[in-house]
């Protein structure tokens, strides 16, 4: 049997459109992944401190359903915090691959975006995108746990978008 608005009184069709909420299973997994986000901190210099910091009572990042684990099978999201070395890079990789799918990377201050202040050294890697895919990138020396609480809400933004449209962002 099909029903149409048509087959309602009026009455009934202003009740449906109040109550009924109509979507697909894909946009119901994007809103819930991106509700319940479980980051795996990887701090490796300064930027750490911040990061820590947005967990605190003063930001209280948890009140945005983000969680933070210390293992990657646990986690969805890593937060490359600090300076990425060459000797680093092989661990930051191993580490992305034992993430659970779906998975994404957030470049924290500009030493995990860039290099930073350590552009010239022969020992540091120019931005953790060169070892992993970065999906946002939060720029600063260090980004203070707003900026941190803002890029999450970027990288929610993102999983919502990709979930409603089919297309991945890059």
């Amino acid at each position: 049997m099909d029903l149409k608005l048509d087959d309602f009184s009026p009455e009934e069709v202003a009740e449906l459109q109040r109550n009924v909420f109509v979507t697909t299973l894909e946009q119901v997994k994007g809103w819930a992944r991106s509700n319940s986000m479980w980051p795996m901190t990887f701090g490796l210099a300064c930027c750490a401190i911040e990061m820590m910091a947005s967990s605190s009572a003063h930001y209280d990042l948890d009140r945005f359903g983000t969680f933070y684990r210390n293992s990657p099978r646990q986690s969805d999201v890593m937060i490359v915090s600090g300076t990425v070395t060459k000797k680093m890079a092989p661990t930051v990789r191993r580490l992305y691959d034992q993430l659970a799918e779906p998975k994404w990377v957030i470049a924290m201050g500009s030493c995990a975006t860039a290099g930073g202040p350590y552009v010239k050294s022969y020992s540091v890697v120019k931005g953790v995108d060169q070892i992993v895919p970065v999906d946002v990138y939060i720029p600063g020396c260090p980004p203070n746990p707003a900026a941190l609480i803002y890029g999450i809400n970027k990288l929610k933004e993102k999983i919502r978008y990709e979930a409603k449209t089919g297309k991945k962002v890059i």
